[in-house]
């Protein structure tokens, strides 16, 4: 008798701060909701202000055009969100899904206009909605990449985009060492000052930990080829920052 695969995760369960996978989704939903407040302006710390610039540049060049029809997975605040819906435009819709009650709650403070709640790995949506999919930094908090990248190729068009944003650690060790302590230390240390506290201080913790823990990139090039996307390819910005490109 066959038996499932086992899930490819994006990394292993980080047991000092959930003993399974049922847990892990318990408190990353808490971490989320609790941070909701305090996630824009800590997210514009760590990227020096220059995350929208950025962002809006990976999705043009994954082929973003006005008009088309969009969906945003796991949109957090609407950091992805919002450039996609600018872009897209009026001709075009933009849907933003996110399991964080918290999260999209902000995320409509911030002028996101359609919202979703639920998870990447079982998307509410039915085949070939959608010419472009997006996720920003957030793979890392998928149970299962197959499962996901799965989801992402039913609910695409013939020939839709996919776009992947993530942190990926450079490969110089100096450069390592210099990310681990920014992410690892300063931005959880600023973090705590906010509304959210220790809570916020935990998720950035935790934020570095699943980054220095995380697949690395051929293993997730290898789940986008296997679960049937074509034209698969990564593209690297000042060495940590990964585009994962695809096409339905």
């Amino acid at each position: 008798m066959s038996s499932d695969p086992e899930p490819l995760r994006p990394h292993p369960l980080l047991t000092q701060y959930y003993p399974d996978e049922a847990a892990r989704r318990r408190q990353v939903l808490r971490w989320f909701d609790t941070s909701a407040a305090d996630y824009d302006w800590v997210s514009q710390a760590l990227s020096f202000g220059s995350g929208n610039r950025y962002r809006r540049q990976a999705l043009v060049r994954a082929g973003l055009i006005p008009g088309m029809q969009a969906l945003d997975v796991a949109c957090g605040t609407g950091a992805v969100t919002l450039p996609v819906q600018e872009i897209a435009g009026p001709q075009g819709r933009t849907v933003a899904l996110d399991p964080s009650t918290g999260m999209l709650l902000q995320a409509r403070r911030n002028a996101a206009q359609r919202l979703v709640r639920g998870v990447a790995e079982a998307l509410p949506f039915p085949e070939e909605r959608f010419d472009f999919l997006s996720m920003g930094y957030a793979l890392r908090h998928v149970a299962d990449l197959r499962t996901t990248f799965q989801e992402y190729r039913r609910v695409l068009r013939p020939g839709g985009r996919l776009l992947i944003l993530e942190v990926t650690p450079p490969r110089s060790r100096l450069a390592f060492h210099l990310l681990a302590f920014f992410l690892g230390r300063v931005v959880p240390a600023v973090a705590g000052l906010g509304r959210g506290g220790r809570t916020s201080r935990d998720l950035m913790r935790y934020y570095w930990e699943t980054i220095e823990s995380c697949v690395p990139p051929p293993v997730i090039l290898e789940a986008l080829q296997e679960a049937g996307f074509a034209r698969v390819e990564r593209h690297v910005e000042m060495s940590i920052f990964s585009e994962y490109l695809a096409v339905r």
